[in-house]
């Protein structure tokens, strides 16, 4: 299974959007160099008040562009770096990733994801109404983020828009996703 990049983006603020780059530099253990949320422990607010020893389990952020397809249907414009992803990818089936799936961007960087972005109320503030579009309901009642997955750097390197991302599975049996 494998994917592409399509844009990358970091802001050394915090910001609810980030900025397209040319590149990004991942750093193993600690996130994108030069990014807010980079660090060995947890740099989101919100966690930070609650225990700021506490693991950063979101050092790099990926969306898959066809969210962006999936809102547009809705009439609303979000653009890479928009939902404050580090990563905006294309071809793979983020969401549906379990724990541990080791992606390998480029020629060097890899990320291990840890679980999926839990939306917060920001989303609303960007663009009235999108949040119910990206936190939703499924059949049987279940919440579904779409926000994109949150992973940890396990080696570090140059990420470029256009790099092949390989996808290489755990081993069984695999666990599926949840919030972090």
């Amino acid at each position: 299974m494998s994917g592409t990049v399509t844009a990358v983006s970091s802001s050394g603020e915090y910001s609810f959007t980030k900025g397209n780059r040319d590149r990004i530099t991942l750093l193993a253990g600690l996130g994108v160099e030069g990014d807010v949320h980079a660090g060995v422990t947890v740099k989101h607010r919100s966690r930070v008040a609650q225990d700021p020893t506490q693991p950063n389990l979101r050092q790099v952020h990926l969306i898959h562009e066809e969210l962006f397809t999936e809102v547009g249907a809705e009439g609303f414009e979000v653009k890479p770096g928009d939902l404050g992803e580090n990563i905006t990818t294309r071809g793979i089936d983020l969401l549906g990733l379990p724990v541990g799936t080791r992606l390998h961007l480029g020629d060097e960087a890899v990320v291990e994801v840890t679980g999926l972005r839990n939306p917060c109320l920001q989303i609303d503030t960007f663009q009235a109404g999108l949040l119910k579009q990206v936190v939703g309901r499924d059949e049987p009642g279940n919440l579904v983020r779409k926000a994109g997955i949150m992973s940890v750097v396990v080696e570090g390197g140059v990420v470029l828009p256009g790099d092949t991302i390989t996808v290489r599975l755990p081993a069984e049996p695999h666990r599926p996703l949840d919030k972090v």
